[in-house]
């Protein structure tokens, strides 16, 4: 008996299968409508309805890359869409007309349903392919759980097919009773929740709402819908949801806010070199920082600043400006003229309350003058809106913009920091080059706004499934580097190889059409290739992927020197 579980690409075939199987129900229903429409020309229920069959046909069709249906939905509410824009009184005069078309057009999308199937038919089951949806773990972490509601049964089963590549788990439920009786059992980590269901145009919300008064501490919620109008965005945001999409949705939008509102990490507390040669003072000031969540490090000796810097690697120095030894302005001076300091926020804190001394304080490099005594509430906020400012330029001199991932020069010294403690402690370091195949007609064929959307897609998709301790990097164009400690080399294929498999079922939408990439890779491991050969050797392992056909990873060799 075969226990092999359905690959996603099967599960994706099979979630067609049955969209198609469905249509011509679907279109006996539209064309019910159609007939009533000739009948009651202006009611505006009936042509919500009518429209709803029309961008459901449109958004589905486009999910699983059936264009042409997905086209002669659109039409259908174009028809609509004019339809309405006719005075009252002019409608009954159009109405015979325009439903004739509308169920010319479904007689269409049913005859090309028809054929899709047969095609189908004729093509061989594809080879197995990496499952993504059981929900465990994802790289040693718990898998994020996300409940999604929504009675497009389809539509929502492939989106959680989608999110799975990201390392999310999805239930489905297709009432909102039923998801309420989840959330109250087991709350997930977040809710995706269509707005309109069968009997009720605002069930979502109305669930949502209810759910805050009943727990304590409800999980975020994701709107999505067809409506498009200003009530329904308000209905959900007083509802208490945080984000909003109209259907079809784009799975990377979708991820980029669950990662907001899921992520698990706590930031790092800030870090304060306080530099006082007054200990009772320096203690004080250091205890009020602490007990606002901050680290702190205490330097009375002002000799010491070199190694309490080097070690420390603070955020901000708050430091005394008359200390025997040496003055703070002098102090200052020799902090700004090591180079990795030069933007390192300082803050005097004194009892000196001369205005032209403490402007001349700020003239050697200083951020602010605080005067002693300060309210404790007043010292909080004057460091950690510095010490966050200087987290967020750091970050935006080591980060990509488009990517958020980590830039070239910031992952080379990273490389050489790791690779050196490797070779103190005798660990292994792994070193992988990704590069995405024919990625130039990505942009000539869908334009460079789907081409960003590929690199945010697989950055999000390697920070979702790759360890913490793997550090991700965007070495430029389209090229993406990892460097992977204490793995080996078959732990390390493993993983590129099942990302490798997983990235190849995303779906990328550019308007009304949607496409998939690949990637292909090469891993050098140190100790066994030197490390001043560790880029080159996985580098030449990425082309010898490109050359043996793509969308594939290889191992590097070690080779002698020319």
């Amino acid at each position: 008996m075969d226990a092999r579980k359905p690959t996603l690409r099967e599960k994706i075939q099979k979630l067609r299968h049955t969209f198609l199987t469905k249509v011509p129900t679907t279109v006996a229903v539209g064309r019910q409508m159609c007939e009533r429409l000739m009948v009651s020309p202006k009611d505006a229920g009936l042509l919500d309805d009518l429209y709803r069959v029309f961008h459901s046909l449109k958004g589905s069709a486009a999910s699983f890359g059936l264009e042409k249906i997905s086209a002669q939905g659109g039409l259908g509410e174009e028809m609509l869409l004019a339809y309405r824009a006719l005075d009252e009184e002019a409608r009954p005069v159009s109405a015979t007309a325009v439903a004739a078309e509308m169920i010319a057009l479904l007689a269409h999308v049913q005859t090309l349903a028809a054929q899709a199937l047969d095609i189908e038919l004729e093509i061989r089951p594809q080879a197995a392919a990496f499952d993504l949806t059981e929900v465990g773990s994802v790289g040693g972490q718990p898998r994020k759980r996300i409940y999604m509601c929504d009675d497009d049964e389809i539509a929502a089963d492939a989106i959680a097919s989608q999110l799975g590549c990201f390392g999310y788990g999805v239930a489905n439920f297709t009432s909102p009773d039923a998801l309420r009786a989840a959330v109250l059992a087991n709350p997930p980590d977040a809710v995706i929740m269509d707005i309109v269901f069968p009997g009720s145009n605002n069930a979502g919300p109305d669930i949502i709402a209810s759910l805050r008064h009943d727990i304590p501490n409800p999980p975020p919620v994701i709107f999505v819908s067809s409506r498009r109008d200003f009530d329904a965005r308000l209905r959900s945001v007083v509802a208490g949801g945080q984000a909003y999409f109209t259907k079809p949705v784009r799975t990377i939008d979708v991820v980029e806010v669950l990662d907001s509102l899921t992520s698990r990490d706590a930031p790092d507390p800030f870090r304060i070199l306080v530099v006082d040669d007054e200990p009772e003072v320096a203690e004080y000031h250091s205890l009020i920082l602490e007990e606002a969540g901050m680290v702190t490090r205490l330097l009375h000796n002002p000799s010491g600043i070199l190694e309490a810097l080097a070690e420390f690697r603070p955020d901000l120095v708050l430091m005394d400006m008359y200390m025997p030894q040496c003055s703070g302005r002098d102090l200052s001076r020799l902090i700004r003229q090591i180079p990795d300091f030069i933007s390192l926020p300082i803050v005097f804190l004194s009892s000196e309350t001369n205005k032209v001394t403490q402007v001349s304080a700020l003239r050697v490099g200083a951020e602010a003058f605080l005067t002693k005594p300060i309210q404790p509430e007043d010292l909080i906020s004057a460091v950690a809106i510095r010490a966050e400012r200087t987290r967020t330029l750091r970050s935006l001199m080591v980060k990509d913009g488009l990517t958020g991932l980590v830039n070239h020069t910031f992952l080379s010294q990273y490389l050489d920091t790791t690779v050196a403690q490797a070779r103190r402690d005798g660990g292994k370091v792994c070193m992988v080059m990704i590069d995405l195949d024919l990625f130039k007609g990505v942009n000539d064929t869908y334009g460079h706004p789907a081409g960003d959307q590929v690199l945010v897609g697989l950055a999000r998709m390697l920070q979702q499934r790759l360890r913490n301790t793997d550090l991700i990097g965007r070495y430029g164009g389209e090229e993406f580097a990892i460097v992977m400690q204490n793995i080996s080399m078959k732990e390390a294929l493993g993983v590129i190889n099942t990302l490798r498999n997983d990235f190849s079922q995303m779906k990328f939408h550019a308007g009304d059409r949607s496409f998939s990439c690949t990637f292909s890779g090469g891993i050098s491991r140190f100790p066994e290739i030197p490390a001043d050969r560790l880029v080159d050797a996985a580098d030449k392992a990425l082309y010898a992927a490109k050359r043996a056909g793509r969308n594939c990873i290889e191992i590097a060799r070690l080779e002698p020197l020319p």
